[in-house]
C-alpha cells in the first residue's frame, strides 16, 4: 500500500489553548512535526492585539525550531467576525480583520489564511447571505493577491454557518468570486456530517488545504477516537497525489488539558500509513 508523507502531518495549536505558544512550539519539535498551522487566537496570536514587533517575535520563535508555518487561520467561529454580516460595521470590521491576518501570515511566512464565509439570519434568504459574503470575499481575494497569500475556502457545519456547508455549496461560491487566490479546502468532519466523501473533494477541486481529523462522525477528534474511514482516506490521498499539509485540528475540550496526548495518540493510529 503506497503511503502520505510523514512531513504532510501538521501540527496546529488550538488544543493547545491552556498552555503558552512556545510549549506548542516545543512540542512539535519533541514529536518531529516539521509543519504548523497557526491558529491565530488570545493568548497566542490574536492579530488585533500583536504589533508587527510582536509578529516578528513570534517569527523568530517558530524559525529557532526549524518549524514551517502552512497557514494562518485567525479565530472566525466564536470571536465577532462575520464576512456575511447584515450590519455593515460587522462585515467592515471582519474585512479588516482578515486583512490584517493576511498581513500577519505574510510576515509568518505563510502562503495561506484560512477563510470561511460567515453566515447569515437563519430567518433570511441565504441567497442574501451569499450575496453579502460574496462581496466580503471578492475584496479579500483582491487584497490577498497583493500580498501574494492564497485564501483556503473552509466549508462548515450547519450549526455554524447556512452558507457554505458542503461541496456544491463551495464550489459555487469559488466560481462566484472567481480569483486564482481564493481556493476551496475540506475538512474531515463537515465533510462526514454531510455524508460526503474526500474522493469527490479531488475529482471537482484542485485542494489548497486540508484539515485531517477523526470524529464520530463530528467532534474534531483524536485519529484513533472516533470512526472515521481513515483508510479510505489515506488511498484517496495517494491516488490523486495530495502533497498538501495535513492538519491535526483538535477542538475538542476533552484535550485541554494534556493536548500533547492527542498528538501521540494520532501518529501512532497514523504510522501505518506513513512513510
Amino acid at each position: 500500500m503506497k503511503k502520505i508523507s510523514r512531513k504532510q502531518i501538521t501540527g496546529m495549536n488550538f488544543h493547545y489553548l491552556h498552555y503558552p505558544f512556545e510549549y506548542f512550539l516545543d512540542a512539535m519539535v519533541k514529536f518531529e512535526l516539521q509543519q504548523i498551522e497557526v491558529w491565530g487566537a488570545s493568548p497566542h496570536m490574536y492579530v488585533e492585539d500583536l504589533s508587527l514587533q510582536d509578529i516578528r517575535r513570534i517569527r523568530g520563535e517558530i524559525h529557532q525550531r526549524e518549524l514551517t508555518v502552512v497557514c494562518f487561520t485567525p479565530e472566525q467561529c466564536m470571536y465577532p467576525i462575520n464576512l456575511a454580516a447584515k450590519e455593515p460595521k460587522i462585515r467592515e470590521r471582519s474585512i479588516r480583520y482578515f486583512q490584517k491576518s493576511i498581513d500577519a501570515a505574510v510576515e509568518l511566512e505563510s502562503p495561506m489564511v484560512l477563510v470561511t464565509a460567515g453566515w447569515g439570519y437563519r430567518n433570511e434568504s441565504n441567497e442574501v447571505a451569499l450575496n453579502r459574503s460574496k462581496a466580503s470575499l471578492d475584496i479579500l481575494s483582491n487584497y490577498a493577491e497583493k500580498e501574494g497569500i492564497v485564501l483556503a475556502l473552509e466549508p462548515l457545519q450547519k450549526v455554524e454557518s447556512n452558507i457554505v456547508n458542503t461541496l456544491p455549496d463551495l464550489t459555487e461560491l469559488l466560481n462566484e468570486v472567481s480569483s486564482p487566490y481564493l481556493k476551496g479546502m475540506v475538512d474531515t468532519i463537515p465533510m462526514s456530517v454531510e455524508g460526503e466523501n474526500l474522493a469527490t473533494y479531488f475529482e471537482q477541486l484542485e485542494l489548497a488545504h486540508i484539515h485531517f481529523i477523526d470524529g464520530k462522525p463530528a467532534g474534531h477528534l483524536a485519529w484513533g477516537d472516533g470512526d472515521l474511514p481513515l483508510e479510505s482516506y489515506i488511498q484517496s490521498l495517494v491516488q490523486y497525489d495530495y502533497q498538501g499539509a495535513l492538519t491535526l485540528e483538535f477542538t475538542s475540550t476533552e484535550y485541554l488539558l494534556n493536548p500533547n496526548e492527542a498528538i501521540e495518540k494520532s501518529l501512532k493510529t497514523l504510522a501505518p500509513y506513513i512513510n
